[in-house]
């Protein structure tokens, strides 16, 4: 039998994907896992469902700041206590740049991605910036050469969108959306940090019992 298998669909501008990203990346749980990180254009996955982002209804978008919070300090990860000036920031040269990284320098993506949420998530460093990202992509391929290369890639607007539309296809409509293949070859769609319990349930793996596992469904 194989092992686990979990595929991730990120883009920076989601802080539960961040938290979600942060578990997966640092939690003993998942070592024996075989991750896959997918970049995509959240606000193009929620126009293909229809649906509305969290921020633009009344009550939710203050309930989602404090949420982020509560799951954070349930696992200890690191957080900004405001959301970036201006948020949602448009992310659309931060996931281009992580899907050219993804074909060029795939064993680089989730070096970058961390670095990505770093800058946004936990002390606002403006990575929209063209200079920034070229700034994170030279830090991880350690050449500025590289990092022009992988900004200058042709093709990554189609990759990007075609990222997004097989994110639909798994069954997301928001993120943090997982798709889990288990030993035995069976697949699950999960969405939302709560339910990474239940993920853990389907691939065979045992929960820590940590405070923030302990909150999960």
């Amino acid at each position: 039998m194989s092992q686990p298998k979990i595929t991730l669909y990120v883009d920076i501008v989601s802080p539960f994907a961040y938290i979600a990203f942060y578990i997966l990346k640092n939690s003993p749980v998942f070592k024996q896992c075989e991750i896959t990180y997918i970049p995509i254009l959240l606000g193009g996955l929620m126009k293909a469902c229809g649906n509305t982002a969290p921020i633009n209804i009344k009550n939710k978008d203050k309930w989602i700041n404090a949420e982020r919070h509560r799951w954070a300090t349930h696992f200890q990860i690191p957080i900004s206590a405001t959301p970036p000036p201006g948020f949602p920031v448009n992310t659309l040269n931060i996931q281009r740049a992580l899907v050219s990284l993804s074909l060029s320098h795939p064993d680089k993506l989730e070096h970058a991605i961390a670095l990505f949420y770093e800058a946004f998530w936990v002390r606002w460093d403006e990575p929209t910036r063209p200079e920034k990202i070229h700034s994170v992509l030279t830090t991880v391929l350690g050449s500025g050469e590289e990092a022009d290369k992988v900004m200058q890639a042709e093709g990554v607007k189609g990759v990007l969108s075609g990222n997004t539309e097989k994110a639909f296809r798994d069954g997301a409509f928001g993120l943090p959306w997982f798709v889990a293949t288990n030993k035995a070859g069976e697949t699950e769609g999960y969405w939302g940090v709560d339910h990474m319990g239940q993920m853990c349930d389907h691939l065979g793996l045992d929960r820590p019992t940590g405070k923030g596992w302990r909150s999960l469904l």
